[in-house]
């Protein structure tokens, strides 16, 4: 692993705090019960910090298997975890909306996984 590497996971994951940080200052400081544009801007929060806080975990998780860090495996840990932050989102939103099932949570899930099934086969 090199210093940029290194570099990156430390600011990656610094930035993850400071968004789960906005998260809880924005839903201690507003109530989100009766006003969308929280709800909405909680939902868009939680996935970006979702997303910030896969990052470098996804990369990490791929360094640790295999000891070696190969061209673009940060890309590939990018769209991982953009993957997984937009899925959180559209959960989140869907409860909000009151449209939320299980069967309509499960199939977001399926997508998504085939999405990245698809996308890393190709």
């Amino acid at each position: 692993m090199y210093l940029q590497d290194r570099l990156a996971n430390l600011a990656l994951i610094v930035l993850a705090i400071g968004a789960w940080g906005a998260v809880a200052i924005l839903f201690t400081t507003r109530s989100p019960t009766d006003d969308t544009g929280i709800q909405a801007s909680g939902a868009l929060l939680i996935g970006l910090a979702v997303t910030l806080t896969a990052l470098p975990l996804f990369w990490l998780a791929a360094f640790a298997r295999r000891r070696i860090a190969y061209r673009g495996d940060w890309w590939r840990a990018a769209r991982r975890a953009v993957l997984a932050g937009a899925v959180a989102t559209l959960l989140i939103l869907l409860k909000v909306l009151g449209t939320f099932s299980v069967p309509l949570g499960l199939f977001v899930l399926v997508l998504a996984f085939f999405v990245e099934l698809i996308l890393t086969r190709r």
